[in-house]
């Protein structure tokens, strides 16, 4: 678990890089013509976000290069070859495809809301929302390609940029299958949420090795620490949307119980059979009683599966540190080793 000194050193090494990606990203995505278009496009990126993903892939770069975080420019970054990589457009391309997998994740669940703010087809339209989502996953390949990284490794950076969007895919129309039917196996649903969260992590964390030009074992060290770290996140998520008073969690506490949402924990529940469709007796969020998400609870703890889903987030934590082993041993690896346990010691 993350102390407190540990957590503070994470947020700091956090806040400083998206500072930094914040301001790339008004650099690299100007508010152009057709203006509504664009607005619409840059609309979530401009309502906040931790960063957590550009944050890996800058923090990735700076272990592989063995430099003191923050000393080197990532517009002109030192590859292994002795040129120079915009590693800070890479970082960008993949918080990109984020906002546009939010959009379009916001429309197909008819969400309201998203980071505090009305969601992007609520602010504008459905039509303007889709074009918007579009638009950042068409711009998001326009920044891969202007990373200035050795032509082989660029085209690899982008190859991994498609194979991620493609995953992606896959993991929500699994997570759309899993609405219809009747048994999910917790196995089936490690393997949906890997491909439709963790593999953006892995992306983040494998993409500054390509564009540096680090060996083909350390790319994939750095992709494995991205999933499981990945994972981890999702897991922890799902444990708080339980355990995390409402206005600690900017939702009501238990929503995921009232929406039916099968998460690792409830998976696990009914293994045990545990009648999860009759944990909680509400029409929507703002009907459920903090009694009866207390009462679900602990009839969950009870049947051992919040804690089930807090060790497999632990030990897929452990693994991704293991596998920055592949990293020279420096204070960039020290904050990647830090960041994944804060991924899942955030009790908010």
């Amino acid at each position: 678990m993350t102390t407190d000194s540990t957590e503070e050193r994470v947020l700091a090494a956090v806040r400083e890089r998206r500072e930094r990606v914040n301001a790339a990203l008004d650099e690299d995505l100007p508010l152009v013509e057709p203006e509504r278009l664009w607005e619409a496009s840059r609309y979530l990126l401009k309502a906040g976000g931790k960063r957590l993903r550009p944050t890996v892939s800058l923090l990735v770069a700076e272990a592989i290069a063995d430099v003191p975080p923050l000393s080197v420019d990532y517009r002109q970054f030192p590859a292994l070859d002795g040129g120079e990589v915009d590693v800070m457009a890479g970082a960008l391309s993949l918080e990109v495809i984020q906002s546009f997998t939010l959009i379009h994740d916001d429309i197909m669940d008819d969400d309201a809301l998203r980071r505090g703010v009305p969601a992007v087809h609520e602010a504008y339209d459905v039509d303007t929302a889709i074009l918007a989502g579009d638009t950042l996953y068409s711009t998001a390949f326009e920044i891969m390609a202007e990373t200035g990284a050795a032509p082989a490794n660029a085209l690899e950076a982008m190859r991994m940029l498609a194979n991620t969007c493609t995953r992606i895919c896959e993991g929500q129309a699994l997570d759309v299958e899993f609405e219809h039917r009747t048994e999910v196996l917790p196995e089936e649903y490690l393997e949906m949420i890997e491909s439709k969260t963790a593999v953006l992590y892995g992306d983040a964390a494998a993409t500054p090795g390509i564009l540096l030009g680090a060996d083909e074992a350390v790319v994939d060290a750095l992709s494995d620490y991205g999933i499981h770290s990945g994972t981890a996140f999702q897991i922890q998520d799902d444990v708080l949307d339980l355990t995390v008073p409402s206005k600690h969690l900017g939702k009501q506490r238990g929503s995921d119980l009232v929406e039916n949402k099968e998460t690792l924990i409830t998976l696990h529940a009914r293994q045990q059979g545990v009648d999860v469709d009759g944990l909680v007796d509400a029409e929507d969020a703002e009907s459920l009683t903090d009694e009866a998400v207390e009462s679900a609870v602990e009839t969950l703890h009870e049947a051992g599966s919040i804690e089930y889903a807090r060790e497999k987030a632990r030990s897929l934590v452990e693994q991704s540190k293991a596998d920055l082993d592949a990293l020279p041993d420096n204070e960039a690896r020290s904050l990647l080793e830090d960041l994944a346990e804060y991924l899942i010691s955030r009790g908010y």
